[in-house]
């Protein structure tokens, strides 16, 4: 699931990923390159496991991530209804 889209050149300066549900779950997180699918080939988090009721920060601090246009942040998860995401970004 797309959680971010780039319009025009972006900076995520921020991201997390809660799971907001009773039990454990496993994500994964892609930086997707416009025109792309998700895979083994743009992956940035695999198999990170979440506790319940858990938030896990990426790019947090002054840490960034480059987005070209139409880029995107993808998210999949173990329980699809069990995650939420917050994402803060800057344009380029």
């Amino acid at each position: 699931t797309a959680v971010y889209t780039s319009s025009g050149n972006n900076a995520i300066t921020y991201m997390s990923i809660t799971n907001y549900s009773a039990g454990n779950i496993i994500a994964n997180v892609y930086a997707v390159p416009s025109g792309d699918t998700p895979g083994n080939l743009n992956v940035i988090l695999s198999n990170l496991e979440i506790t319940s009721l858990d938030t896990y920060q990426l790019y947090a601090a002054s840490e960034k991530l480059l987005l070209n246009n139409n880029d995107s942040i993808q998210v999949n998860a173990s329980a699809n209804s069990a995650v939420s995401t917050t994402t803060s970004y800057t344009s380029l």
